[in-house]
């Protein structure tokens, strides 16, 4: 299983999709990385050389593309800022509300979780 950025990809997947496994390459970035570091793109991850890979990190790094623990690191860093101010992103962040302007009487499960009975007590 070939290691990227202590990041172990999948070996029997295409460098395309495999590089997808790294926190902040998506598909368009894989894809220019495969055409800059002159890989094929349909090359299973496990038939890449040392060298090949080493060129794929080389790239990461000249260009100033963050990814893992430095990417993680800043939006965590954002999202403090964020809360520190008390400003209303930072506060739907703080309270697990939706963030960019959707409504919250009906749907938002997904950010608000399962639903929660209030007020409702049997008389014995």
């Amino acid at each position: 299983m070939p290691r990227l950025l202590g990041v172990d990809i999948p070996s029997n997947k295409k460098i395309e999709f495999s590089l997808q496994y790294i926190y902040g390459i998506g598909p368009q970035r894989a894809r220019m990385l495969c055409d800059e570091a002159g890989i094929d793109p349909n090359a299973r991850a496990h038939t890449l050389s040392e060298e090949e890979l080493n060129k794929i990190v080389h790239l990461l790094t000249e260009k100033g593309i963050k990814v893992e623990g430095d990417l993680r690191r800043e939006v965590t860093g954002n999202l403090k800022r964020l809360q520190a101010i008390r400003c209303n992103r930072g506060i739907r962040h703080q309270r697990g509300l939706p963030v960019r302007g959707q409504r919250t009487q009906t749907n938002a499960r997904t950010r608000k979780g399962g639903r929660r009975t209030v007020g409702v007590i049997k008389k014995k």
